[in-house]
């Protein structure tokens, strides 16, 4: 298991890429970095602190930042969903989480990043990604699961509305857009279920180191 394995796990929200990235990462003993982690942090620190300058306040928070901490957060709320998708769109809070996540992969040889540009940015070189996956699900089953994350507190007629605006403004957004890179391997979690899920992704992962 010492060997070096790098994975990228992109995908729109709510479309399981986070349950896929940690079943996988069990598996295999990998590292698991969530960007999308990062980005809700950030705005979970600035609606509770209101700064001045976002970008020097985020720098700041940023720079020893304890990821282990950060996970065990809960940072689904409706407040943070409506806030960090236009906080993601700002290319100066993108290099700060750039940087950060390189920071974080740097030293570590087994890893799974999951986000929305991880393929095509993140791990697109120094170092590479060894298997890209991309994640996608309906809007109808992805709502679902996320009314179910908010533990169904607001409509779910609302989350799904929320979800198709954050989906299009991940694929339009200027910088670092969400999308497929070619060689990435699609992973359908409205068709898979967990298990089906981790038996193609394990057998894609398989078929490479080996």
């Amino acid at each position: 298991m010492k060997k070096s394995l790098i994975i990228a796990c992109d995908g729109e929200a709510a479309s399981g890429k986070s349950t896929g990235a940690k079943l996988i990462s069990r598996k295999y003993k990998l590292l698991l970095i969530n960007s999308g982690l990062l980005y809700r942090y950030a705005s979970k620190l600035i609606i509770e602190n209101n700064p001045k300058n976002k970008i020097i306040f985020l720098n700041k928070k940023f720079k020893n930042l304890n990821y282990k901490k950060i996970s065990a957060l809960n940072l689904h709320t409706q407040r943070i969903d409506e806030h960090v998708g236009p906080l993601a769109k700002i290319k100066k809070v993108r290099e700060i989480m750039k940087k950060t996540q390189k920071k974080l992969i740097r030293n570590n040889k087994r890893i799974c990043v999951e986000g929305r540009d991880i393929a095509s940015n993140i791990l697109k070189k120094n170092p590479k990604y060894d298997i890209a996956f991309y994640f996608k699900c309906s809007l109808k089953k992805a709502s679902y699961r996320r009314w179910i994350d908010l533990k169904k507190k607001i409509p779910l007629k609302q989350v799904k509305k929320l979800l198709n605006k954050r989906t299009i403004m991940d694929k339009n957004r200027t910088n670092s857009p969400l999308k497929k890179v070619k060689d990435a391997i699609s992973i359908r979690t409205d068709i898979l279920n967990k298990k089906m899920m981790v038996k193609k992704m394990s057998y894609e992962i398989e078929k490479k180191i080996n």
